[in-house]
């Protein structure tokens, strides 16, 4: 919990953001004080940057299996999923013009594959089950030798979702598809290995696993074509120029090495809060709907809806518990979450659904007071939307 303006605010926002944690601030801070140095000089205070970019770019690798020099450093998700999709469809031979996504996907995928679409590609949105899984038989089918890229997420941001990348990795590599894996939402809560998942890119978004905002990193494997989106000097082997934010970068890397140390204890933990507040919402509120597929899904997550009322006014009515509706790059919009829909769920059901994404700093107690608020706020809303029965004679 965290320090509200009246009371405190149980913080059930993760997977929109995470506070930067403790031991990766104290990493940071000298590179914002006095280890300032540009680290392509030459010269004491650069070198002792671009010794500290080296060791997070181990680190970085370390939690996902890779090579230090497979990790490319980017501002984040949205510019890893961009490079990753733009610069695989720059370098691809001319016969291969498809690509194949899902129809749940980040729109830092989709929209790129949008726009790519508008240009004269073809893309392929394979369908996901009423669980929110995407249809493997449907995406192996989808492959062929046209196909330049198959680009899906790890985890879904919204419903949790854990989507079978390692089961059509390999059937996209037979096809000769470079196959990239948006892991933003992933890393951190459960295990990731690119040689296990047998992909060739992999994005990762800084904000997620408690760094600061404005870093990430794409993975690429080696010997993977890919040409630079941005163009300027040679950093990050040219694919992603211009003076790196040092500062950010060692949080990237501190961040990851904790989220390392810590990946045998919080899943397991979080999935039984997780579990709890689930069955504190669904015994108060009579037809709850769940739309996290709790056997095959981030164990922080849980989306549900709340019968006869709308998420967002759900949550104005609950101050005191900081959550979503769905993606926070959608926030503010009064519209069904367009996963929701592509899982079949209707649009007065999708406008009811609030997102509870809980982290490493949520606690049983912050659990119940939320379920506690949650659960007064939705029997308001009922109260205030129901009418008297004199009113129904009349």
């Amino acid at each position: 919990m965290t320090a509200g303006a009246a009371n405190d605010v149980v913080y059930l926002d993760h997977n929109a953001t995470t506070p930067v944690a403790a031991e990766v601030l104290e990493a940071m801070l000298p590179y914002l004080r006095t280890a300032y140095g540009n680290p392509s000089s030459d010269h004491p205070i650069g070198r002792a940057a671009r010794r500290a970019v080296d060791e997070a770019r181990e680190q970085v690798a370390a939690l996902i299996g890779a090579a230090a020099d497979e990790i490319v450093f980017t501002s984040g998700g949205t510019e890893s999923n961009n490079l990753a999709i733009f610069g695989t469809t720059t370098t691809a031979p001319a016969e291969r013009r498809r690509i194949v996504t899902s129809s749940v996907e980040h729109p830092a995928t989709a929209s790129p594959c949008g726009r790519l679409e508008a240009s004269g590609w073809v893309v392929t949105r394979v369908p996901v089950t009423r669980a929110g899984l995407l249809d493997a038989p449907a995406a192996t089918a989808a492959l062929s030798g046209d196909v330049a890229l198959c680009t899906m997420l790890l985890a879904q941001n919204e419903t949790g979702a854990l989507m079978p990348v390692a089961d059509l990795a390999p059937a996209a590599r037979d096809a000769g598809a470079v196959v990239h894996a948006d892991a933003a939402q992933a890393i951190g809560k459960i295990p990731v290995s690119v040689d296990d998942l047998g992909v060739d890119l992999v994005s990762v978004a800084g904000h997620k696993v408690y760094a600061p905002k404005g870093v990430g990193a794409l993975y690429v494997r080696r010997g993977t074509p890919l040409a630079p989106v941005v163009v300027g000097a040679g950093q990050e082997r040219g694919l992603r120029p211009g003076t790196e934010n040092v500062a950010g970068i060692v949080g990237l890397g501190a961040a990851c090495e904790l989220a390392r140390s810590r990946l045998a204890l919080d899943p397991a933990r979080l999935g039984a809060l997780r579990d709890e507040l689930f069955a504190a919402l669904s015994a108060a509120v009579p037809g709850l709907v769940c739309h996290t597929p709790l056997d095959a899904s981030l164990a922080n997550t849980l989306f549900v809806s709340f019968p006869g009322v709308r998420g967002a006014d759900l949550l104005a009515r609950a101050p005191g518990v900081a959550a979503s509706t769905g993606s926070a790059c959608h926030a503010g919009e009064e519209t069904p979450s367009a996963t929701l829909l592509a899982m079949g769920v209707a649009p007065e059901v999708a406008l009811s659904a609030v997102r509870l994404s809980l982290g490493r700093d949520t606690t049983g107690a912050a659990v119940a007071l939320a379920a506690d608020r949650l659960v007064t706020a939705y029997h308001q809303a009922r109260e205030e939307h129901s009418v008297p029965e004199t009113s129904k004679r009349e």
